[in-house]
């Protein structure tokens, strides 16, 4: 090789590393200036620089004008159509090369393989055995191998293992590693600890295979007595183990292991620090989380975008909205990744309208979001209960395809769902090509969520037909329907195929449902036979759920011992207090009330304060009780006097059961007469269009009067009436609710 062709071969090395096409030509232009008739190895290199920077025309056209073109050259072009896809290119120069050696069959093997098409791959690998054995070698074998695994074919992996031992390629460890990682990701774990255990030299890329594999089927006891076995560990091994583990629910261990590493000594990479952040996640452990940064910072990946994004979805699930914020802002870099992991980490903090705002951000900024991005923005949308925001959403995911996506579809579905769009949800659900168990599940929590007792069962049970199986989350929504509608002996009959048929677990939220099935139908004594039966105690929102129910019931002496049991769990909860007062106040026991609330006052307990809101022209007006900041506070209060004297007229008589004061009776009648739900309601029918719903959302649950209040409200003038409180949706309708009698 001469010396000109010895530097521009280095030149043109560098312009592939660097994928610099411009400069390629300008060294390409050099060459012809200088070298009259440039070496076959020269021109080789030209035509492997311009396929390697994504130029084929222009290789192809170098290719054409070669005068004697040798096997390398014919491979190189070969190799160009084989990686870029070209299958009819890469055949057709395959047919007219003057002959062939290994490398161009692994080449053309290798195009079919990693494009999928797994039949002419196979074809042309039975051609090659014809050939002659001598082309085969150890990329023959891993290229199918590969194939196998990626495309799932159990049947072509055991021949090509068969001609591995067939053909004497047995004992080579670079054929070896991908048959283990083969079985063990086709799920036949003991074919692959078979294979790993015969090879008779095992490296380091081999026994991190099997590790992995191990990990993959959940088998942790293997997987550390293979890695504790190690001879030599590198940091792919460390990191293996510590991502299997993470990966296993272990993460304390993960941890753990992760501290073993860096008293070793070993590098660690953005998966080593990614896994053990998910882990430090995981277990809430914030301090630990603290310090993986500050070694992070120390060791200078702290501008790593995968790392910066696992610190953000760190200190989000920690609840350190604040530090996942600082760490978010200081990116150098950011991807999809790292600005959905903000969005989300909102989301899990309760904090649903910075969510949005930062997805707005996310698009100013010029990153396109993914499916998984628009879904958790649309879930922010329903924590929020924002319709005119979501549908917007929904519109983006029809224009950009992504509502083909089911972690989409099933956001709309929980969304319209969460809005009091049930209808929206249920047509939605109906459109889905494919439908998961999430899908299911968001329209039976929809329709639970409306006390609509005999849509869920049905929708649950259709649900069950098609083979899916119900999750925890299922489960309460099915009980909490069974529960609003009075189903008690359904409701005790899905709690017991809870576990035998479906292995679910009860968790606090089932126990609270059977408490609220058993007490909101009067069977106080039966819910505190149940309690005393759970294999743990219930938690605030049970014993709270009793007491509610004591409440109604005018059962003093258990509503006791339901409040004695929450002020003992949560001494500082005003629950307790305000519905033993009303207990108290409703057996005319103002004695008792006026302890509790000196009790109260004493030991700084303070009752939740009632507000209710209504979205109007992209603005949110907010009312408390007997509030007057409004601007049409005047018109506000006339309209409620006015809807007042109608519904008495209809029939209606105050529940003054909602009144915790001993005063007088027209005293009560007004407090009762300016709750925030009114005084929102009273709003939407001054401003909002007739036609068109009245949405209101309360923080707290909605009192038995405004209940009852709201369905002569529908009546009279004739407006649908949506309420969402703490528990659930109340649609009002021509004097109706659609929750019935067990609101």
């Amino acid at each position: 090789m001469s010396s000109p062709s010895n530097h521009y071969a280095s030149l043109l090395k560098l312009c592939c590393e660097n994928k610099d096409q411009s400069q390629l030509k300008k060294i390409h232009c050099l060459i012809i200036k200088t070298l009259t008739d440039p070496e076959t190895f020269l021109s080789n290199c030209l035509v492997n620089c311009y396929s390697k920077v994504g130029n084929i025309k222009y290789a192809r056209r170098l290719f054409d004008k070669m005068a004697q073109p040798n096997l390398f050259s014919w491979n190189t072009i070969l190799s160009a159509y084989s990686k870029s896809g070209n299958l009819s290119e890469m055949n057709s120069v395959f047919h007219y090369m003057p002959f062939h050696d290994g490398v161009s069959w692994n080449l053309l093997i290798s195009g079919h393989a990693s494009h999928g098409s797994v039949n002419d791959a196979v074809k042309v690998y039975n051609l090659m055995l014809k050939d002659g054995l001598g082309n085969l070698s150890r990329i023959t074998f891993s290229t199918m191998l590969i194939m196998s695994s990626s495309r799932r074919c159990v049947d072509l992996g055991r021949q090509i293992h068969g001609h591995i031992l067939k053909f004497g390629f047995g004992s080579y460890v670079f054929v070896g590693s991908p048959l283990v990682d083969m079985y063990a990701k086709l799920g036949l774990i003991y074919d692959a600890k078979r294979g790993f255990d015969e090879l008779p030299e095992k490296n380091i890329v081999m026994y991190n295979t099997m590790i992995t594999g191990l990990l993959r089927r959940g088998l942790v006891e293997e997987s550390r007595r293979l890695f504790r076995g190690m001879k030599d560990k590198d940091s792919i091994s460390w990191t293996t183990m510590i991502t299997g583990l993470m990966q296993n629910g272990l993460e304390r261990e993960a941890i753990d292991l992760f501290r073993e590493m860096r008293l070793e000594g070993l590098a660690m990479d953005q998966f080593t620090f990614g896994s053990v952040l998910t882990a430090c996640g995981g277990l809430l452990a914030l301090e630990e989380g603290k310090q993986i940064h500050a070694f992070i910072i120390r060791n200078d990946h702290k501008d790593n975008v995968f790392v910066g994004s696992a610190l953000v979805d760190m200190y989000c699930k920690c609840k350190s909205i604040k530090y996942a914020e600082s760490v978010f802002r200081k990116m150098a870099r950011k991807n999809v990744v790292s600005w959905t992991a903000m969005l989300v980490g909102y989301g899990q903090n309760g904090c649903s309208e910075e969510a949005v705002k930062i997805f707005c951000n996310m698009q100013r900024n010029g990153i396109e979001p993914d499916d998984f991005t628009l879904g958790s923005v649309i879930s922010s949308c329903a924590n929020l209960a924002s319709l005119e925001e979501g549908t917007q959403f929904h519109g983006r995911s029809l224009v950009t395809g992504l509502i083909s996506f089911i972690t989409v579809s099933n956001a709309l579905v929980t969304f319209y769902g969460k809005c009091g769009n049930i209808e929206d949800s249920h047509r939605l659900f109906n459109e889905m090509n494919v439908r998961d168990e999430v899908s299911w599940t968001a329209l039976v929590s929809g329709y639970a969520k409306f006390g609509k007792a005999n849509e869920t069962i049905d929708l649950f049970e259709k649900m069950l037909s098609h083979g899916l199986k119900p999750d925890e989350v299922t489960l309460i929504g099915v009980l909490s329907a069974c529960s609003r509608a009075g189903l008690v002996e359904k409701g005790r009959h899905y709690f017991e195929i809870m576990v035998k048929e479906y292995g679910i677990r009860p968790i606090h939220d089932h126990y609270t449902c059977m408490i609220d099935i058993l007490s909101r139908a009067g069977r106080l004594e039966e819910a505190k036979s149940f309690i005393n039966k759970m294999p743990f105690p219930p938690d605030t929102i049970g014993w709270a759920t009793l007491l509610s129910s004591c409440r109604i019931h005018g059962n003093v002496e258990i509503g006791k011992w339901a409040a004695e049991s929450l002020l003992e769990l949560d001494p500082y909860n005003p629950a307790s207090y305000v519905l033993l007062s009303s207990i108290y106040a409703s057996k005319g026991k103002w004695d008792h009330v006026s302890q509790l609330r000196r009790t109260m006052r004493e030991k700084g307990v303070r009752k939740d304060p009632g507000c209710s809101w209504i979205k109007y022209k992209s603005r949110v007006h907010i009312f408390s009780a007997d509030d007057w900041s409004s601007p049409y506070s005047d018109q506000i209060y006339a309209e409620l006097e006015k809807l007042n004297r109608k519904m008495i007229k209809e029939g209606y008589v105050p529940d003054m059961s909602s009144v915790l004061h001993d005063v007088e009776l027209s005293e009560k009648i007004k407090m009762l007469n300016h709750h925030s739900e009114k005084l929102a309601i009273a709003f939407g029918l001054l401003f909002i269009p007739p036609g068109l719903p009245i949405r209101v959302v309360k923080n707290l649950r909605v009192c038995s009067d405004c209940h009852n209040a709201t369905k002569y409200i529908s009546k009279i003038t004739q407006r649908e009436i949506l309420v969402r409180d703490a528990v659930r949706f109340h649609l009002f309708k021509n004097g109706e609710c659609s929750c019935g009698d067990f609101w």
